[in-house]
C-alpha cells in the first residue's frame, strides 16, 4: 500500500517564486534567505577540471557493443557507482524528439497564469501537484523553486485530479516519456547488477511492480543567488533517480564530493542518473547515494525533469546476502519500503539523514 503523506502541517505563507520574479525586487524575503554556513559560494563552486571527471556512460556499449567494449563500459559502471554515485547516459535510446516535447510541455505548464496552476495544488505534507514539497513547518527556508510532481506507477498511486488539461498533449507526453524512462530504468538495474557479480535480474525479481514518479523542477533567475538554493541538499530515496536538464539549461546541479560542491556540466540529449538510498541498502554501502542539490542564476531560469523509480511499497528491503560477509558485514536492517518512503517524504530534505532509518535499531532513535 502507498505511504500516505501526513496533512495537517501548519506550512505559514509560502511565496510563489514566479511571481515574485515578475515583481523585479532585489530584495529577497526572509524565508527564502538560507544561514550563511548553507550559501553557496558561487564564484569557487565550478571546477573546470573536474568537469571532466564526471563518469560518462555509454550505453550504446552495453545495448550492442562488442565484448569488450561490453567489459570496459560495465567497469566503467562500476566506478561511477562506487566513486560518484553519478553519472551520465549517452545513447540511452529514448528519442530526442520526445525529450523535447516533455521539456515544451513542462515550460508551458509553468508559464501559465498562477491561478491556472494553482488548480492543482501540492497540499502541505504531500508529494504530489503543484507547489513545493518537503515544507514541514511555518519557519522552515524555502527552495527558490516551483515544482509539480506526480505519481505514476502503479497506476493506483494515480492522483487524477493533479493531471493537468492544459497544456492539451501534457498528459500523453507525460505517460510515453514515462514509459520510456521505466525502461531505461530496468536495463540501468540489470547492468548495476552485472557490475556487482549478481544475477541481471535479481533487481526486477526483487522489487515487484516498481514504484515510479516524476517531477519537474523550474528555477527561475534570482536577484541574489549567493543567499539562496534552488533545492536543498539531500539524498534521493528511490533505487534510480533518472534526471533530464532542460535544453540550454545554466549549470545548477550540485552533488557533493570530497566535502565540495561540484557543478554537474549539461551534456545535450544526455541524462544524468544517481544512486539512491535504497540501492546504498540493497549493496550493503558499496554504491553509495549521494547528497546533491541546486543552485540557482541571476539571469537565467532553468528548468529540470526527475523521475525517481523505487521497489514496490510492500517489498521487505535489505543488504544482499551476496554482498555480506565477514569482511563487509551488514550495515543495514531489514525494513518495509513502504515504511520508509512515508518516513522519506515526511521529514524535510536534509543531507543523507533520512537514511538513519535504514539502519540499526542501536544507531537510529525513533
Amino acid at each position: 500500500m502507498a505511504p500516505t503523506p501526513i496533512s495537517n502541517v501548519k506550512v505559514g505563507h509560502i511565496d510563489d517564486v514566479q511571481e515574485l520574479r515578475k515583481k523585479k525586487s532585489s530584495k529577497i524575503p526572509e524565508r527564502f534567505i538560507r544561514d550563511k554556513t548553507e550559501r553557496p559560494k558561487l564564484n569557487n563552486s565550478i571546477n573546470l577540471s573536474q568537469f571532466d571527471n564526471i563518469p560518462i556512460i555509454d550505453l550504446s556499449k552495453l545495448f550492442k557493443g562488442s565484448k569488450n567494449e561490453f567489459c570496459s563500459e560495465i567497469h566503467k559502471l562500476m566506478t561511477s557507482c562506487e566513486e560518484w554515485g553519478f553519472f551520465q547516459v549517452i545513447n540511452h535510446g529514448i528519442d530526442l524528439e520526445l525529450i523535447e516535447r516533455i521539456e515544451k510541455v513542462a515550460m508551458e505548464f509553468f508559464m501559465m497564469p498562477l491561478e491556472e496552476k494553482q488548480k492543482y495544488p501540492m497540499l502541505p505534507g504531500t508529494v504530489q501537484g503543484y507547489g513545493q514539497a518537503f515544507v514541514f513547518s511555518e519557519e522552515q527556508k524555502l527552495d527558490w523553486c516551483n515544482m509539480f510532481a506526480l505519481g505514476l506507477e502503479p497506476h493506483y498511486s494515480r492522483n487524477l485530479k493533479l493531471w493537468p488539461t492544459k497544456p492539451y498533449d501534457f498528459s500523453e507526453t507525460v505517460d510515453i516519456y514515462s514509459k520510456e524512462v521505466r525502461k531505461l530504468c530496468k536495463n540501468l538495474l540489470k547492468y548495476i547488477a552485472i557490475s556487482l557479480g549478481l544475477n541481471e535480474n535479481i533487481f526486477e525479481e526483487m522489487f515487484g511492480v516498481a514504484v515510479q514518479a516524476i517531477r519537474m523542477n523550474y528555477y527561475p533567475p534570482c536577484p541574489r543567488p549567493d543567499l539562496v538554493l534552488g533545492l536543498s541538499p539531500h539524498s534521493d530515496g528511490s533505487a534510480l533517480t533518472v534526471l533530464q536538464q532542460g535544453k540550454g539549461n545554466t549549470f545548477g546541479l550540485q552533488i557533493l564530493k570530497n566535502n565540495k560542491w561540484i557543478q554537474v556540466q549539461p551534456i545535450p540529449g544526455a541524462l544524468v542518473i544517481n544512486i539512491g538510498d535504497t540501492i546504498e541498502v540493497l549493496t550493503n554501502g558499496r554504491y553509495k547515494s549521494v547528497e546533491h542539490r541546486a543552485v540557482t542564476h541571476k539571469e537565467k531560469d532553468r528548468l529540470s525533469i526527475v523521475t525517481f523509480y523505487a521497489p514496490s511499497y510492500e517489498i521487505e528491503l535489505g543488504p544482499i546476502q551476496e554482498l555480506v560477509n565477514d569482511k563487509n558485514p551488514s550495515k543495514y536492517r531489514r525494513y518495509n519500503h513502504g515504511e520508509y518512503s512515508k518516513h522519506y517524504v515526511t521529514n524535510k530534505l536534509e543531507g543523507k539523514k533520512t537514511l538513519e532509518f535504514a539502519k540499526f535499531k542501536s544507531d537510529f532513535a525513533y
